[in-house]
């Protein structure tokens, strides 16, 4: 079975300035010298987390998507984060998933975050998805996506053994005064949903004086850290084992006893 190599960007980002976000992050991708599957970037990686979308939304196909192309089939890896995109008069706080071949798949991040008013800028996405990837089922959630566990639920696939995915990826643009519940719920939705956990945090200041801590991580399916940094701009990178999550899961079916239920 196929491993799993990961690389992580946890970065600050420049406010409201695509250009050098895309460029900074280009150098860093260049940067990772050991062969990778998958980068993930963080939420609204061309802007930090705004409300201003009407100045910073793209339409889907422009210059943000094409950069995703490129690089991912450059790299020869999946390239994923969420950016501000603009469809049929909506902003969508929307993640993209990019194959190196080009065929891409897009998740709307379902929960919005009241506190900064994010619901009365941006419109709900509707359906969770899942991403299939050498082997692997990665399900790809952004930020406040992280304190719904109904929403998350791994089940069990219709046919044969094995459950809906193998890694759940959350991009989150999380506040320092909020680190511990961030660490705390991503190692939760590990342990209940018999998964790796994957969770890339920006860190710096934004332009309304937020400070972010980081934070990111790689999660196992018991709860233990593969990888964590905590306020460092860095490239982190492991390596999941498929194998081991599939013994561990034939050890310990504990999802064969999870309610069912239908959202």
């Amino acid at each position: 079975m196929n491993d799993l190599r990961v690389t992580l960007l946890q970065t600050p980002l420049h406010w409201h300035n695509p250009e050098a976000n895309r460029a900074m992050l280009e150098e860093k991708i260049w940067q990772i010298t050991s062969p990778t599957d998958l980068i993930v970037l963080p939420e609204m990686f061309t802007t930090g987390f705004t409300m201003e979308a009407r100045t910073n939304a793209e339409p889907m196909n422009l210059t943000t998507f094409k950069w995703l192309r490129q690089l991912s089939a450059q790299t020869k890896a999946v390239i994923t984060g969420s950016y501000i995109v603009e469809a049929q008069g909506q902003y969508f706080n929307r993640l993209v998933f990019m194959r190196p071949d080009g065929n891409f798949q897009c998740y709307d991040k379902r929960h919005l975050f009241r506190m900064a008013n994010e619901h009365e800028t941006f419109t709900a996405g509707k359906e969770r998805i899942v991403c299939e990837w050498k082997g692997w089922r990665i399900c790809p959630l952004v930020c406040y996506d992280l304190r719904f566990p109904v929403w998350s639920r791994n089940k069990p696939q219709p046919v044969g053994e094995g459950l809906d995915y193998d890694v759940l990826l959350y991009v989150a643009n999380w506040p320092a005064p909020r680190a511990q519940a961030w660490n705390a719920l991503l190692v939760a939705r590990a342990i209940e949903n018999l998964s790796y956990a994957i969770g890339v945090n920006r860190i710096g200041t934004d332009g309304k004086g937020l400070e972010y801590s980081g934070d990111s991580a790689i999660v196992d399916y018991k709860g233990s850290y593969i990888t964590q940094c905590h306020n460092a701009e860095t490239i982190m990178q492991a390596t999941l084992s498929k194998s081991e999550l599939q013994e561990y899961r034939q050890k310990f079916p504990a999802y064969k006893d999870a309610d069912t239920f239908s959202l």
